[in-house]
């Protein structure tokens, strides 16, 4: 879908991609025309409409930009044979996190990463409570959206209100979901039947 367009439409959306991966959000104007050496805010307001135009960007309700569509690297699979997977923030995020305004970005991740059958979103990873689970700080996780898990799952739970990811483990009428760190400040969460289960990490993307 990126045929036409220009090298500086092109270096525009290597910085919007990274921004979007890395902090969560698209640049503003300024911050565009700063990453692509412009002197007014006016050439990259103009990149930003093209963009759009081309489809490649999309205004939210809000006003706010996201991005159609961006590919994960070729190591993850044959680009010819994908499926836009949702973007949805960050895993620190609260509810409801499947909502429209929540998508930031439609990524295409390869047919042969999805389970058929099952609803998939992605998330952002936040801090470094599974690092020793190679879930680390920024990493896109690939989430196979439903409501039940086996020991040893990496789920992600809904607990008052806000999402993380842990480890799975059920004990007779006790959930423990552990985190998997070097950081020994995370402690693990005992819980009877007060949370959610949202989904199970598919695949970890390290970007």
């Amino acid at each position: 879908m990126f045929y036409d367009l220009s090298d500086k439409e092109l270096e525009a959306l290597k910085i919007i991609r990274n921004s979007l991966v890395h902090q969560g959000s698209i640049p503003s104007v300024r911050e565009l025309m700063i990453g692509l050496g412009y002197k007014s805010p006016r050439s990259s307001a103009v990149i930003l409409r093209t963009l759009e135009e081309k489809e490649i960007l999309r205004k939210k309700s809000d006003g706010r930009y996201q991005i159609v569509d961006f590919e994960i690297p070729e190591d993850y699979g044959s680009r010819a044979q994908t499926i836009k997977v949702p973007l949805l923030g960050s895993v620190a995020c609260g509810i409801p996190i499947f909502a429209d305004e929540n998508i930031e970005a439609e990524v295409s991740i390869s047919i042969e990463m999805i389970k058929s059958g099952y609803k998939y979103f992605l998330l952002r990873a936040e801090g470094d409570s599974m690092d020793e689970a190679d879930i680390n700080d920024g990493d896109l996780l690939l989430i196979r959206q439903q409501q039940d898990a086996d020991n040893g799952d990496r789920v992600l739970a809904l607990i008052d209100d806000e999402a993380t990811v842990k480890e799975y483990n059920r004990s007779g009428g006790m959930v423990i979901l552990k985190p998997k760190s070097t950081n020994k400040i995370h402690q693990p969460i005992i819980l009877k039947s007060d949370f959610r289960i949202q989904g199970i990490v598919e695949e970890v993307i390290s970007l």
